[in-house]
C-alpha cells in the first residue's frame, strides 16, 4: 500500500494505491483545502480516517511506503512549507504512518519523476525542436507558487534537483514591465518572480494594466482572482483580462528561456503546474514559445530546445509514488 500527496500552498492532493508487482491500482483519492489544517500531521490523520474503507477493500490497512512532493525546500529530510505554516518532518512521519520508507520530494522534484511514467496523450509539444540526448533537461511550473527544478543525466537515468529558483528577483524586460515593477515596489519590499508567475499575478497584472476595471473575484484580499481573469480572457469577453493574459504568458517564457540558458537545457524545457494546462490553448498560440527565444546571442540555440507541456495534473502525485515505490524496493512500472 503506497500513500502519495501532492502538497501545495492552497490544496493538497492525496492518493492511495494498492501495489502488486508492477500493476497497481488507486482506491483512495480526495482534495483537500491546505488552509483547513493547523499542521500536516492533522491532515495526514485525516486521509487515514477518510481512507480507511478502501484501504479495508483493497485487503490492508497498513502502509507500505510514503511519498510526497511538497511546494519547499527538502533539507535533511524535512520541509518548511514556503506558503503554510507547516513542518514537514520525514522521521515523524514514518512513525505517524508505521512505515520506514517515507520519501519528501520539493514538488517540482515530484513532478519531473513522473515524466517517465506519462503517456504521449498526457503531453502537449510546445515547440518540438531538436532534443540532445542525455543532456540536461529544465521543468517549471507555476500554481499557487512558481517551482523549478533541473534534471540531470547521471550516466543511466536522470536524477533531479529541486531548487527555489521561483524566488528569484524579477528583471524585467520593457518599459511596461518596469513599470510593473514599479507598482508592485510601492506593495512589496522584494519582488520575485513567484509574486507574478503564479494564480496571484493575474490579478496583479489587471490592476496595473486597468485600476478601473473591476470583476466580482476582485473582492477580498484572499480572492482568487486567476479563474475569472483567464475565463473572460480566453472567451475575449474583457479587453484587460486578455492583454493580463497576454504579458502574464509572455514573462512565463521568458522565465523559461531564462531557466534554459542558466542551465543549458539541451534535453528540453517541461511546462508543468495547473495553469498551464488552464490556458492551453493560450500556451500553445506562440506567445509563450516566442518570448523563450528572445536573448541576447542564443536566439537561435533556445529555437532548437524542445519544449513540453504535462497536461495529467496529478503528475506530482505518479512521481511521488514511484520515489516511495523506489524507496521501498518496489518496481516503479
Amino acid at each position: 500500500m503506497i500513500l502519495a500527496g501532492d502538497i501545495g500552498g492552497t490544496k493538497c492532493n492525496l492518493a492511495l494505491y494498492d501495489v502488486h508487482g508492477a500493476s497497481r491500482r488507486k482506491i483512495f483519492s480526495r482534495r483537500y483545502d491546505s488552509h483547513a489544517f493547523p499542521t500536516f500531521e492533522e491532515l495526514i490523520s485525516q486521509v487515514l480516517s477518510d481512507s480507511r474503507a478502501e484501504a479495508k477493500e483493497a485487503g490492508s490497512l497498513s502502509i507500505d511506503a510514503a511519498g510526497f512532493g511538497v511546494a519547499g525546500p527538502v533539507i535533511d529530510h524535512r520541509v518548511k512549507t514556503t506558503n503554510l505554516p507547516w513542518v514537514v518532518d520525514a522521521a515523524e512521519l514514518a512513525k505517524h504512518l508505521g512505515t520506514a520508507h517515507v520519501v519528501l520530494l520539493n514538488d517540482l522534484e515530484a513532478t519531473a519523476y513522473s515524466l517517465r511514467h506519462l503517456a504521449p496523450s498526457e503531453i502537449s509539444t510546445l515547440n518540438r525542436g531538436v532534443a540532445s540526448p542525455q543532456s540536461t533537461q529544465a521543468m517549471l511550473a507555476a500554481g499557487t507558487g512558481l517551482g523549478e527544478s533541473i534534471l540531470f543525466w547521471d550516466g543511466g537515468r536522470y536524477v533531479i534537483a529541486g531548487t527555489e529558483g521561483g524566488h528569484v528577483d524579477f528583471a524585467p524586460r520593457t518599459e511596461q514591465e518596469i513599470e510593473l515593477l514599479r507598482y508592485m515596489k510601492k506593495q512589496y519590499e522584494y519582488v520575485s518572480l513567484e509574486l507574478i508567475l503564479s494564480g496571484r499575478g493575474f490579478h496583479t497584472i489587471h490592476s496595473f494594466l486597468d485600476p478601473s476595471v473591476i470583476h466580482p473575484s476582485f473582492a477580498g484580499p484572499e480572492a482568487d482572482a486567476a479563474p475569472e481573469i483567464t475565463h473572460l480572457a480566453l472567451t475575449g469577453q474583457c479587453p484587460v483580462c486578455v492583454r493580463t493574459l497576454d504579458l502574464w504568458v509572455s514573462m512565463y517564457g521568458s522565465e523559461a528561456g531564462n531557466l534554459a540558458l542558466k542551465v543549458l537545457a539541451r534535453g528540453g524545457v517541461w511546462v508543468a503546474g495547473g495553469i498551464a494546462v488552464k490556458i492551453r490553448s493560450k500556451m500553445e498560440d506562440g506567445t509563450f514559445f516566442q518570448a523563450f527565444c528572445q536573448k541576447e546571442k542564443f536566439a537561435a540555440m533556445l529555437e532548437q530546445i524542445p519544449i513540453q507541456m504535462v497536461l495529467n495534473e496529478e503528475a506530482p502525485l505518479i512521481g511521488a509514488m514511484s520515489q516511495a515505490m523506489q524507496a521501498a524496493g518496489m518496481r516503479a512500472a
